[in-house]
């Protein structure tokens, strides 16, 4: 009987524990300027704001619009000075993206969907 409860207990826990946020795949992302490796962790309809410039897209438009980012801004250094807790509105990552002298504050808000972890926003500020 013992046996069945842990089984099922462990079941339960594998199902409804979130996939973790990718970070490091999306740090390496970012120093390649991967516009395409970054999107694809999102949701169908990503919110973007870049610079000012914001407005929601699909997977195609935002991978476009980041892409032009990094060709205005290309082979900067990134890292990520914050990593998340994930809480009921989803999980935040805040890392600093680096151009020459220019900073820029970048943030990734991740949405759980079907237990795991989709981009929602992305959001890049000129500090």
């Amino acid at each position: 009987m013992n046996s069945i409860i842990t089984l099922l207990t462990s079941i339960f826990i594998f199902f409804t524990n979130p996939a973790d946020i990718p970070y490091l795949t999306i740090e390496k992302a970012m120093i390649a300027n991967d516009s395409k490796a970054i999107i694809h962790f999102g949701k169908e309809t990503i919110l973007l704001n870049i610079l000012g410039k914001e407005g929601a897209y699909n997977n195609s438009q935002a991978e476009i619009i980041l892409g032009v980012f990094f060709t205005k801004k290309p082979k900067g250094s990134f890292i990520f000075i914050y990593k998340g807790k994930e809480t009921n509105d989803g999980t935040f990552g805040i890392g600093m993206y680096t151009y020459n002298k220019e900073k820029f504050r970048v943030t990734f808000h991740f949405r759980d969907v079907y237990n795991s972890p989709k981009l929602e926003s992305l959001k890049i500020e000129k500090l």
